[in-house]
């Protein structure tokens, strides 16, 4: 790979020479706090904001700074935000009725998070530093409306984006995709709830209004006067290539608390952290039903006690807190405590319904697909660069696909990581997963398996926009490329990942 070496040294000097060019509110030891050591659950659970239209399915959001108190004892925290609430906002919107959102950037010119020459995208000398670029993750829309990461815009800009909403009911988030900064914006707060309804949904009776809940997951690090820290690996002289915090934030919150009536609860699960995948379960066991993943509703909810939830990824689940009258508990995530559940003594009147059959779902048969590919994440050389199929961003497309084909792709993770891999304008089915033999892969460039084939986990099995690539394995997805004819991208969903040219377009053509 001498041509990609190449260009990545020249990129690192460009990124290297900017980077000498600004200023750094985070300097070499600068102190964090340990959240560890704030008393857990003392703050409500605070409920997303929802979104007012402005004219009847027409929205405008602006992107600016805020102040938010993640914690009781806690000074105020400087943030960004989509609108004006601390908290995550939330949009409702219904099948086939379509939504405009108009994505207003009144961002200051200087970044909240001093930002690195560290990672390739980073490198763009003269442009906006607080550039953005809103996707709506899991959303079918042309090229034009999907967040292109080179498609952003500076503060004092706008762009208008219109949102066909023609899918299945389910959960989506909208977030920044901005070339070389998404990770520094979601971290500093811009992401958002997106909840789509429909008619089908409607007739199951599951629970609704106050009895549904939308949580967003995220991690973070403050410094000891409580502002967000992103460590910096220029200054600090270590490789970071992945982000993990000790402050667990629900809803913006660090540890909350929510008081529930003891009977059924939807709730709706967003992972929205830069790395962190989350265990999900609860500290005592109490089951959930899953009924839902990334594209809408499962065919039949799934019981378990846990399941893992990868940054990007959305789980719809019911719990029914009538088991558990009286009790206090924890929801708990990768050894943290999430937040606290506080359920009441008294049995409440439950008229919702946990349905036996949620929708039909038919698996789209192999023998269908018209082309199978085979590709690699991996990660390459000191730096831990790391690459989709062993190319670099800015190189020639090579997944070129037909409009209305479908195909098998099989993503051989050579890496010792998990890879949540993530496909912008379309939905896919997993085929199955299998371990291969990675070092007589690199020896001979042919795949050797090394395990039985295992097919996807019963949460699994409906309809998804990202799925977990485990290591040292193929990962089989199926996707019909029902997006109309543009460039569209497939990245890593760990956004450090991403960052390091783990990312790359695909073309739709006719």
């Amino acid at each position: 790979m001498p041509s990609c070496w190449t260009r990545r040294e020249a990129l690192l000097g460009a990124a290297a020479l900017l980077t000498a060019t600004r200023s750094s509110a985070q300097l070499p030891g600068d102190p964090s706090l340990d959240a560890r050591s704030l008393t857990s659950f003392v703050d409500p659970l605070p409920l997303p904001e929802l979104l007012k239209a402005t004219s009847p399915n027409h929205y405008a959001i602006t992107m600016q700074p805020r102040l938010s108190r993640l914690h009781r004892d806690l000074p105020l925290t400087r943030a960004w935000s989509y609108g004006s609430s601390a908290v995550p906002p939330l949009i409702e919107a219904r099948k086939d009725q379509p939504t405009t959102v108009e994505w207003i950037n009144a961002l200051p010119e200087t970044p909240l998070i001093s930002h690195q020459g560290f990672m390739v995208m980073d490198a763009h000398p003269g442009e906006s530093p607080c550039r953005t670029s809103p996707h709506l993750h899991g959303a079918h829309v042309d090229t034009k409306n999907d967040g292109f990461p080179e498609n952003w815009f500076a503060p004092g800009h706008s762009y208008t984006c219109h949102y066909p909403n023609a899918q299945d009911a389910m959960a989506l988030w909208f977030h920044d995709h901005a070339m070389g900064v998404n990770r520094f914006n979601i971290y500093a707060g811009l992401s958002g709830m997106y909840l789509l309804r429909d008619e089908q949904e409607a007739a199951l009776n599951l629970p609704r209004g106050k009895y549904e809940i939308p949580l967003m997951l995220c991690d973070r690090i403050l410094t000891k006067d409580a502002q967000l820290y992103y460590p910096n690996p220029e200054q600090t002289g270590d490789e970071e290539d992945e982000f993990y915090g000790d402050a667990m934030l629900v809803n913006g919150k660090i540890q909350p608390f929510c008081d529930v009536e003891a009977r059924r609860y939807r709730l709706r699960l967003f992972n929205t952290a830069n790395a962190r995948t989350f265990p999900l379960q609860f500290s005592n066991h109490l089951p959930f039903h899953i009924i839902g993943s990334d594209q809408g509703l499962l065919a039949a909810p799934v019981a378990t006690t846990r399941f893992d939830l990868a940054p990007g990824e959305r789980a719809d689940v019911i719990v029914d807190f009538s088991q558990t009258r009286g009790e206090t508990f924890q929801l708990i995530g990768d050894g943290f405590d999430l937040m606290q559940f506080r359920v009441s003594a008294q049995r409440s009147q439950d008229e919702s319904t946990l349905p036996k059959q949620l929708r039909t779902i038919t698996r789209i048969a192999e023998n269908t697909a018209t082309r199978t590919r085979l590709l690699t994440l991996a990660e390459y050389g000191e730096n831990m660069v790391m690459l989709l199929n062993g190319k670099f961003w800015h190189e020639p497309v090579t997944e070129i696909v037909q409009a209305g084909s479908t195909e098998i792709w099989q993503l051989a993770n050579l890496s010792d990581d998990m890879h949540p891999i993530h496909l912008h304008a379309v939905r896919f089915q997993i085929l199955d997963r299998r371990t291969i033999n990675v070092p007589a892969y690199f020896a001979t460039g042919r795949v050797e398996y090394t395990g039985p084939v295992t097919p996807p986990l019963p949460w699994e099995r409906g309809w998804k926009d990202l799925v977990q690539c485990p290591p040292r394995s193929i990962t089989r997805i199926i996707v019909p490329f029902a997006a109309k004819p543009g460039r569209y991208v497939w990245h890593c969903h760990i956004l450090e990942h991403e960052a390091n040219d783990m990312m790359r377009p695909f073309d739709v053509v006719v």
